[in-house]
């Protein structure tokens, strides 16, 4: 079953709003990570272009999809 979260509901250990930080890098491009797709063998980090370019392909086989882009606008 495919679980969604988002930043609003990410709860890290600290009680933190978000789980992903400015360490956390694209898997593809190395650009900041916004989103982490959490697969059966594995973890893949996305930032928010190559999160949105593979999540249709992603997703359905994805244990968690955690999209956090939304931090891009907090500000």
């Amino acid at each position: 079953m495919t679980q969604m979260a988002t930043d609003q509901t990410a709860v890290d250990e600290l009680g933190s709003r978000y789980q992903l930080s400015a360490a956390d890098r694209c898997d593809s491009c190395g650009a900041q990570a916004y989103i982490r797709a959490t697969m059966a063998t594995g973890e893949l980090l996305f930032c928010a272009h190559h999160g949105a370019k593979f999540r249709e392909k992603l997703q359905p086989t994805a244990i968690e999809w955690l999209d956090e882009s939304s931090k891009l606008l907090a500000h």
